[in-house]
């Protein structure tokens, strides 16, 4: 009997740790830094900016990473991560301020209370939506203070903290990636391909509506599987401690000191959301942010010395594995860049697109440019170090400049959902105290069905000659 039980295991029930996961990379990486020829293209800088000289590519001497090296990149991965480490802490901190003086859950029975346990779907669409438009319109770590909302939500209307990754991860990660005006992809190609900015929206906007309704869809699926049979949950052992409501819902109600903390958090966020857009704004800055959020709202609430001291260490207890996390993935970029096999890697997909028919060159496009996140997983920087040798390929196969930017969005944007290596997702699931393996057992049925609808736009694309 056991037997027979172990033969059908799922393939998704088989996926490692996160640990093992990531650490299984690095071993992999390291190998490689052995088995590829070590390369590097030309840059230039462009606007203050390395952009690479098309057709530049040559190999230099190998530099493979050691065994020593390679355990020596984990520090080294912390030590460049170290800004979005600690914006994982600063955010847990604030959410622990705004937890200890009952604002969120407040405002979370409250907002259930009012719009009734029977919209149950409808909220969770709602949200879906809501959270894929601040990643289509603010950013990505941008929104990291408003995903530990959504984990009170979720368990709120009877879900668990993977429908909440679900709601604001899944959704703000599908919205920032295939955003028509996503300044750090799309923005950045056509700025290298001398297009109209944000020109072509129409099709990429249908793209990214049509995936933030299959997330929404897949949320609220999962949702009424999870509600009929609850050993199906994917969240079963995961801490909800403090992020579960203490009362029935027909007793919650905001109170004063509530609206203060509610509306010094609305104000953070309209700080932060000006400060990105005017004032260059990025991590430390936010993460400034929101740790005068944590303590004005400790002062409003008026908390001791002694409690707000309490308060800072039992936040960062609870958000430390996420921070770990972000640190540990960064290593891999690290090795990366000792094994100089990242230009390797690019130049060898992009050769292997030379001669492949139109439609199959978009795909493989993409799908090489899926590859090539897991090892440059910044948008911008993959953009600028693939772009300038992707268009003018794009362009010798019969593929126009607006197909090629197309493409790469798309293998970057969706491949997001699962990357383990990129920084932002694994700080935005530590927020909600959601482990990568599992939530990638959640993802990637909704990753195959957005890439087959991604597919299409690009076969449409090329159709109508896309421009």
């Amino acid at each position: 009997m056991t037997t027979s039980k172990s033969k059908t295991k799922s393939f998704f029930s088989r996926i490692p740790h996160a640990i093992s996961m990531l650490f299984s990379i690095i071993v992999l990486v390291t190998l490689l830094t052995y088995l590829l020829p070590a390369g590097t293209y030309e840059r230039v800088v462009v606007d203050g900016r390395n952009t690479v000289v098309p057709n530049s590519y040559k190999t230099i001497s190998a530099t493979p990473v050691g065994f020593l090296d390679m355990f020596k990149a984990i520090p080294l991965g912390f030590k460049a991560a170290v800004e979005i480490i600690f914006i994982v802490l600063a955010g847990g901190i604030m959410f622990g301020f705004m937890e200890k003086s009952k604002a969120v859950e407040n405002a979370v029975g409250t907002l259930v209370k009012k719009l009734g346990l029977k919209n149950k779907h409808l909220i969770i669409v709602i949200m879906t939506f809501i959270y894929g438009l601040l990643g289509v319109a603010v950013g990505y770590e941008n929104n990291i203070a408003m995903v530990p909302i959504a984990a009170v939500l979720s368990l709120a209307l009877g879900g668990d903290l993977i429908l909440a990754a679900g709601i604001s991860v899944g959704a703000m990660t599908i919205g920032f990636g295939l955003s028509p005006i996503n300044p750090y992809t799309v923005g950045t190609g056509h700025k290298i391909a001398e297009l109209p900015m944000f020109s072509g929206a129409v099709l990429r906007s249908i793209l990214c509506l049509t995936a933030l309704s299959i997330m929404a869809y897949y949320n609220v699926r999962y949702f009424k599987r999870i509600m009929l049979q609850p050993q199906k949950s994917l969240g079963h052992g995961l801490n909800t401690t403090e992020l579960t409501l203490s009362r029935p819902i027909q007793e919650y109600q905001l109170t004063g000191n509530n609206r203060m903390v509610l509306a010094i958090f609305i104000a953070g966020l309209l700080a932060v959301l000006y400060g990105v857009f005017n004032l260059n704004w990025y991590i430390n800055e936010l993460s400034a942010v929101f740790l005068i959020i944590a303590f004005l709202s400790g002062l409003v609430s008026r908390m001791s010395a002694t409690a707000m001291s309490e308060t800072v260490l039992k936040a960062v207890s609870i958000a430390a594995p996420g921070a770990f996390m972000v640190g540990f993935a960064t290593s891999i970029k690290v090795l990366m860049e000792m094994g100089n096999i990242g230009d390797t890697i690019s130049h060898q997909l992009s050769t292997v697109l030379q001669g492949l028919p139109l439609y199959a060159s978009a795909i493989c496009m993409t799908i090489s440019q899926t590859v090539i996140n897991f090892f440059i997983p910044s948008g911008s920087g993959q953009a600028l170090a693939t772009l300038p040798v992707m268009l003018p390929l794009g362009e010798s196969l019969g593929l126009t400049r607006q197909i090629t930017i197309l493409a790469f969005q798309i293998g970057d944007g969706l491949s997001n959902l699962v990357n383990p290596t990129l920084g932002g997702l694994i700080a935005m699931l530590s927020m909600c105290r959601v482990p990568i393996d599992r939530w990638i057992r959640f993802i990637f049925p909704v990753l195959i069905s957005l890439l087959g609808i991604a597919f299409l736009a690009l076969i449409v694309a090329v159709t109508i000659n896309y421009s």
